[in-house]
């Protein structure tokens, strides 16, 4: 395998870490601040066994990394640019509802 063959595979498994919607809302709270698995559950409004599935496989792709703090894992990003990742995927989606609108726009004004 080659280096541009194993990028592939790296972005490939770096997106499907990101392939799930608590994933990326525990990666949008991160990219505020660590937290623990405690706090994720209270901000997402999700149960303990659900966010630490999740966290698990974000920490399984080296997305996220825990630090035990006392009795608590304290969980953050691995590198701050999945924050500006995160930002343009936003921006991408902004992009796509703009161009929706204006192509509804368009339609009722042939009608």
């Amino acid at each position: 395998m080659n280096q541009y063959q194993s990028l592939q595979i790296f972005k490939a498994d770096f997106f499907k870490a990101l392939a799930h919607p608590m994933r990326i809302h525990i990666l949008e709270v991160l990219s505020k601040g660590s937290r623990t698995v405690n706090e994720l559950q209270a901000i997402l409004g999700s149960e303990g066994s659900a966010v630490s599935q999740q966290l698990a496989v974000l920490r399984n792709k080296n997305v996220v990394y825990g630090t035990k703090e006392g009795t608590s894992v304290v969980y953050s990003l691995r590198d701050p640019s999945i924050k500006e990742l995160l930002d343009v995927a936003k921006q991408i989606f902004d992009n796509h509802l703009v161009d929706a609108i204006s192509l509804l726009e368009d339609i009722r004004k042939e009608n």
